[in-house]
């Protein structure tokens, strides 16, 4: 990736540009308190970040305090903040939809608030959305996992263009990572494969937080930034995971039950672009993949790969819906072991180049689904090339080191 004029400008400032912590506090805290989100850090300072006017916050289920109070509800019973609508993304604000899907315009039971759907809007037509809205701040708080092709950091993206084009101010509480910020991994996408799963060319697993994000595409992104506002966490370290935080886990949509869904979900989402099951309709998606005819052959396969950090367990399942419905089928289950260690991404590739080698009915989707998510067509044509797994990762390395590079400009926490 080219570093843009505006990267050069800001090399080594990013942190200063986004929100300082209190003078005083330790930087991203080094574990010497309890880690407090965003919302609780402008919770803490009375509202005083939004300025007294007119508020909408982009949210869904995952918006909540650590005794797992909507912030909507908190919100709106406080006097302090001027509260005036809320904006749902995929799946909803109060999560009903499936994948694909949104709750639609509506007035919230709980507030009486009115709801506004922000699912495919973006640019103008989202931009009109806020206008009529009558909010002079658009906040942003909802539960990132770590991978590209989740959706709610394009929802960010499109809600700060869309922010920009209608002149709000934009404010973005900041969430953990829950899969670490240690590092980004993955094929960098091609903007000529940009979709709602993947805007600009970022890592498939970027590592960043969706505060680090926003200071990204107003930096590298966006024609013209919007003003932007971060309320950045407390005592959050890059090498922690979700455990970490003290937090409770609300799954961010209807298939991420868990922290354990996300941590392998940067990989195994791949195979959305195939005709195996991702493990959609199970207790366990996105760690149980499988089709019908697949036998323990694959298991083995991907066992003797000598991965670090899983183990791979012949499995067998019936999806309750999503491919496969009612059937069982055969495939494997991930057990990660040493979730330090392990990579999802790599792992996830090699799941693929095992599957096609162990299964005859290997196929991709004929929608080439799997260059959207993987942002080019570099993988699925290596895999087709009979290309093994250190061999597809290395092809990618030159544009994940160029933009890892531009990523270190925007990072905020130690």
């Amino acid at each position: 990736m080219r570093m843009s004029r505006r990267s050069l400008l800001t090399a080594g400032t990013a942190a200063a540009a986004l929100t300082p912590l209190p003078a005083g506090a330790a930087p991203a805290a080094r574990g010497a308190t309890r880690l407090r989100t965003g919302f609780e850090r402008l919770a803490d300072d009375g509202y005083a970040r939004l300025g007294g006017g007119r508020v909408g916050i982009v949210t869904n289920p995952t918006g909540v305090t650590r005794d797992v109070r909507h912030i909507v509800d908190v919100m709106h019973a406080d006097a302090r903040v001027d509260l005036r609508a809320v904006f749902g993304p995929e799946h909803g604000f109060r999560g009903t939809a499936q994948a694909g899907g949104s709750e639609g315009r509506y007035d919230d039971p709980a507030t009486g608030l009115p709801v506004y759907d922000t699912y495919l809007k973006s640019g103008q037509a989202l931009a009109d959305v806020f206008t009529a809205s009558g909010v002079d701040t658009v906040v942003f708080d909802i539960q990132d996992v770590g991978a590209r092709f989740y959706t709610y950091i394009w929802t960010l993206y499109d809600c700060m263009e869309a922010a920009r084009l209608a002149g709000k101010r934009f404010v973005v509480l900041d969430r953990p990572n829950p899969v670490t910020g240690r590092s980004a991994r993955g094929p960098v996408l091609h903007r000529e494969f940009a979709t709602f799963v993947g805007r600009e060319p970022i890592a498939q697993a970027h590592g960043m937080t969706v505060a680090e994000l926003a200071g990204l595409f107003n930096g590298e992104f966006l024609t013209t930034p919007v003003e932007l506002d971060t309320v950045l966490m407390s005592g959050w370290r890059r090498g922690d995971f979700y455990d970490a935080s003290g937090l409770p886990w609300v799954p961010p949509s209807p298939n991420m039950p868990t922290p354990d869904t996300a941590l392998v979900y940067s990989g195994t989402c791949l195979f959305e672009g195939t005709n195996l099951s991702e493990g959609r309709g199970t207790t366990r998606p996105f760690e149980l993949l499988g089709a019908e005819g697949v036998d323990g052959r694959w298991a083995a396969a991907a066992a003797e790969l000598g991965l670090p950090g899983v183990h791979f367990r012949e499995a067998y399942f019936a999806p309750t819906f999503s491919k496969f419905q009612g059937r069982t089928i055969g495939g494997v289950q991930i057990h990660v072991h040493d979730r330090a260690a392990y990579d999802p991404v790599r792992t996830g590739v090699a799941l693929l180049v095992t599957a096609k080698k162990a299964w005859s009915g290997f196929a991709w989707r004929s929608d080439n689904w799997i260059d959207k998510l993987t942002g080019s067509t570099l993988v699925r044509t290596m895999t087709d090339a009979g290309a093994g797994t250190d061999e597809i990762v290395a092809a990618w390395g030159d544009e994940l080191e160029a933009f890892r590079k531009v990523r270190a400009h925007y990072l905020i926490y130690k």
